[in-house]
């Protein structure tokens, strides 16, 4: 037998050898797979304090709305974020009882309530800094 005889011999048997059956890609080819994010570092220990970081981390995360609690893109305000961050009523109305408090101290004394001077903000830059800030004054106060 020659040599060309002989390789093409072996080449019939490699190619006995291969599964020549339909490669399936669905069973291959995989996406991306989903991650949800890991949940947020809770820094705050009082209960106050908590509910103004996560509902800061809402405004953060969501969008923030200058005139709804939500609007259809689900953007909230931030009585919309704390309403929504909230264990009870009673827990959202303290909370926007001193964040409206830090208001005034800190920020506007004019502002009436919460949702008008949430309603005269031009973007989401400082309600989400005032929950911020809020958050850390309630656990420096031990609320």
């Amino acid at each position: 037998m020659s040599f060309d005889e002989r390789l093409a011999l072996a080449a019939l048997a490699v190619d006995a050898r291969i599964n020549t059956e339909p490669l399936d890609l669905a069973d291959v080819i995989r996406g991306p797979v989903e991650i949800p994010p890991a949940p947020a570092l809770q820094p705050y220990r009082t209960p106050m304090a908590a509910l103004l970081h996560r509902a800061h981390t809402r405004v953060l995360r969501d969008g923030w709305c200058p005139d709804r609690l939500r609007d259809e893109q689900g953007a909230v305000c931030l009585i919309g974020a704390i309403r929504a961050e909230a264990g009870s009523r009673r827990d959202a109305d303290d909370a926007c009882t001193f964040l409206l408090d830090i208001v005034h101290d800190e920020f506007d004394p004019t502002a009436e309530t919460i949702a008008s001077w949430n309603a005269r903000q031009r973007d989401g830059h400082m309600p989400a800094r005032i929950l911020g800030h809020a958050a850390s004054r309630a656990d420096a106060r031990g609320i």
